[in-house]
């Protein structure tokens, strides 16, 4: 299993990135997503999933209507459309998948490397 991370960067508040995670090794379409973040000095947190085929989506509370999951089956690849970024999303932002929400674990499941987020003026 390969996830790589890619789209981070230095972004004003306000601003907007589109993260983008490439799987391989495993067969995508059958899959959970996640996206996980870590803000420096601060544990993982959980920010969105989505379900194999794209219908259902869940959102952390504090990233609801400014941030939206999706994937491209086709192309192996899950997105993070991240907009009105703000200071506190600053972060190394993770694609994960066979993780649990509640119980996330680096030593569990499979994760990239992290794509590294900030934002500030």
């Amino acid at each position: 299993v390969q996830l790589v991370e890619s789209g981070g960067g230095l972004v004003q508040p306000g601003g907007s990135l589109r993260l983008s995670c490439a799987a391989s090794g495993f067969t995508f379409s059958n899959a959970y997503m996640t996206w996980v973040r870590q803000a420096p000095g601060k544990g993982l947190e959980w920010v969105s999933d989505i379900n194999p085929d794209g219908g259902s989506t869940r959102y952390l509370d504090s990233v609801k209507g400014r941030f939206t999951i999706s994937r491209d089956n086709a192309k192996n690849t899950l997105y993070l459309q991240m907009n009105s970024l703000k200071p506190e999303d600053t972060a190394l932002y993770y694609c994960a998948c066979a993780v649990t929400r509640y119980s996330l674990n680096r030593n569990s499941g499979y994760w990239g490397q992290g794509t590294q987020v900030a934002v500030s003026s």
